[in-house]
C-alpha cells in the first residue's frame, strides 16, 4: 500500500496540530468536579455574627414549619407534581404521611406523593444539619456607603466574628467577603477594608484562612481591575506567609460592558485569564445589570428576558473554563405583612398567601436557572433557604431515573470498550453525567448509595472524576 504523505512531513504536521490541541486543552479544561455550592447567601457585613448562618438555617426552619407544616401544604403551594391529587383534610394528610413514614425508600418511590413527601423531609432535615453553603459578608450593597471610620471599625469586627466561627466551626462550609468595586470613586475604600479584614483574620488565627475562602469582586468592567487585586493578594500572602495563590476570587456579571466591550467583543475571558489563575466563579448580579440595560425597577426580575441573554453569552464565553457560574436573587421576600402575636384568621391569611406567592416566584426563578445550567443563585433572607432547596431537590429528584439510566448505560458501553481494548476518549459526556450526581449528593438531594444503581463503586464516585474511573477500569482489566 503506497501513502502519499512521508513519515517526517506527517509528524511535523501532527506536531504542529498537537500544541494547539494543548493550548485548547489549557484553555477549556472542562467542568470542575468540585464542590460547588447551590447558593450564595449575602449579608450586611455590620450584622454579621460567628453563628450567623446557624441562626439562619433556625429561622428558615420555624418559617418552612409555620406556613408548610407538612408535604402537602408545601405541595400545593408550589404545585409539584401530582399535587392536585393529594388530600385536603388534615386527618387524611396526617394518614398519608403516617403511611409514607413506615415505607422504605424503594417502597416509598412507587407511590405518586413520593417525590413532594421526600422534597419536604430533605429541606427539613438540610434546614437542621447545614442550611447555609455559601456565605458573603458584604461591604458593598449589603452594607452601602457609610462613614470611612464606621467601615474599618465593621471591616475588624466581622474578621474578628469570622475568627471566633472558625474556632466554634459555625460558619457555612464555604465562605468570603464582598468588598466595594475597584471603580475611580470606590478604589480606595475597596483595598482599605481588604487589607483591614485581611489583616485582623490572620493575626487573629495565625495566618489560618476559613475553607474555601473567597474574595468576591463585585461591578468588574476591565482586566485591570482583576489584576489589581491579584497584585494586592500576592502583597498580603507575602506578608503572612501564606502559600502562592491560596486568595481566591470571584469576579461579578453586573454591567452591559462586562458582556460586550467598546470593540463590540465579549471579554470575560480577558478577565478570567486577568486573574491569573484565581478567579473561581462568575456571579450574575440581576439588578445592576437590568439597571445597566435600562429596565425601571417594576421590571427588574430575573424573568426578564435580558438577563437570559447575559447568561447564554456568559455561559458561551465561560463554558469549559472550570469557571463556576452563579444567577442572581429573588428580590420577592417569604415574609408576612402582619406581625405579632394575636392576629386575626384574615391576617393569618393574608399572611400565609403573601408568603406562598413569595415562594412559588422563588421557586420558578430558581427552577429556571437550574434548567438553564445555572447551578448556583443568590439568596438574600433566611426565608428564602427553604425554596433554595425545594426547587433544587425536585430538579434533581424529577430528574433521578432519566440520569441513572443515562449514566449506567454510559458506564456499560465504557466497560465494553476497555474490555476490547477500543479507544474510549468520551470522557467529558461521562463527566457531565457524574457531575449530575456529584451535584445531587452534594446538596442533599440524593445520597452516595443511591447513586449505585449507575453501575459505579462508592470508591469510584467519590474520585469526583470520569477519567479516573476509566483509567482505573482500564487497569484492572
Amino acid at each position: 500500500m503506497k501513502f502519499s504523505i512521508n513519515e517526517q512531513d506527517k509528524t511535523a504536521l501532527l506536531d504542529s496540530l498537537k500544541t494547539a490541541n494543548l493550548r485548547f486543552q489549557q484553555n477549556y479544561p472542562g467542568d470542575k468536579s468540585e464542590r460547588q455550592a447551590v447558593h450564595t447567601v449575602y449579608g450586611g457585613a455590620n450584622l454579621f455574627k460567628s453563628d450567623t448562618t446557624v441562626r439562619m438555617g433556625e429561622i428558615a426552619l420555624k418559617n418552612l414549619q409555620t406556613y408548610a407544616p407538612n408535604f402537602v401544604v408545601l405541595a400545593k403551594a408550589l404545585q409539584l407534581n401530582g399535587y392536585e391529587h393529594l388530600p385536603h383534610l388534615e386527618k387524611d394528610i396526617a394518614q398519608l404521611n403516617s403511611k409514607l413514614d413506615k415505607l422504605s425508600e424503594e417502597e416509598r418511590k412507587k407511590e405518586a406523593s413520593w417525590l413532594a413527601y421526600s422534597v419536604y423531609h430533605k429541606i427539613i432535615r438540610k434546614l437542621e444539619k447545614e442550611p447555609v453553603e455559601d456565605f458573603r459578608i458584604d461591604f458593598e450593597d449589603g452594607f452601602g456607603n457609610r462613614p470611612d471610620e464606621e467601615e474599618d471599625t465593621t471591616a475588624v469586627q466581622a474578621a474578628n466574628e469570622l475568627a471566633l466561627g472558625m474556632k466554634n466551626a459555625t460558619i457555612s462550609p464555604f465562605i468570603g467577603i464582598r468588598i466595594k468595586p475597584f471603580t475611580e470613586d470606590l478604589k480606595f475604600r475597596g483595598v482599605r477594608t481588604l487589607d483591614l479584614f485581611l489583616s485582623t483574620l490572620l493575626e487573629k488565627t495565625g495566618g489560618k484562612l476559613p475553607d474555601n475562602f473567597v474574595v468576591m469582586l463585585p461591578k468588574v468592567t476591565i482586566p485591570e481591575q482583576v489584576i489589581t487585586l491579584v497584585r494586592l493578594f500576592e502583597i498580603i500572602e507575602k506578608q503572612f506567609n501564606l502559600a502562592a495563590g491560596i486568595l481566591k476570587m470571584e469576579t461579578m456579571v453586573e454591567a452591559t460592558q462586562i458582556i460586550m466591550d467598546e470593540e463590540g467583543r465579549n471579554p470575560l475571558m480577558k478577565i478570567i485569564r486577568a486573574s491569573e489563575g484565581r478567579c473561581i466563579a462568575a456571579h450574575f448580579g440581576t439588578y445592576d445589570y437590568t439597571a445597566s440595560c435600562g429596565i425601571t425597577a417594576k421590571y427588574q426580575t430575573m424573568a426578564h428576558p435580558v438577563c437570559d441573554f447575559a447568561h447564554h453569552v456568559t455561559k458561551v464565553a465561560l463554558a469549559g473554563t472550570g469557571i463556576f457560574l452563579s444567577d442572581g436573587a429573588t428580590n420577592v421576600m417569604p415574609i408576612g405583612p402582619h406581625r405579632g402575636e394575636n392576629l386575626t384568621f384574615e391576617q393569618l391569611n393574608e399572611n400565609r398567601e403573601s408568603v406562598h406567592n413569595a415562594w412559588k416566584t422563588g421557586f420558578n426563578h430558581t427552577t429556571h436557572s437550574l434548567i438553564n445550567g445555572f447551578y448556583q443563585g443568590w439568596d438574600l433572607n433566611p426565608a428564602q433557604l427553604p425554596m433554595r432547596y425545594a426547587a433544587t431537590y425536585n430538579f434533581f429528584l424529577s430528574s433521578y431515573e432519566d440520569a441513572v439510566f443515562r449514566l449506567k448505560t454510559f458506564v456499560e458501553r465504557a466497560a465494553v470498550s476497555t474490555l476490547t481494548g477500543d479507544i474510549f476518549d468520551d470522557a467529558a459526556t461521562g463527566q457531565g453525567l457524574l457531575n449530575f450526581f456529584l451535584k445531587a449528593m452534594n446538596c442533599g438531594a440524593i445520597s452516595e448509595e443511591e447513586a449505585l444503581v449507575t453501575g459505579l463503586t462508592l470508591d469510584e464516585i467519590r474520585s469526583r472524576s470520569f477519567f479516573r474511573i476509566l483509567e482505573g477500569r482500564r487497569q484492572k482489566s
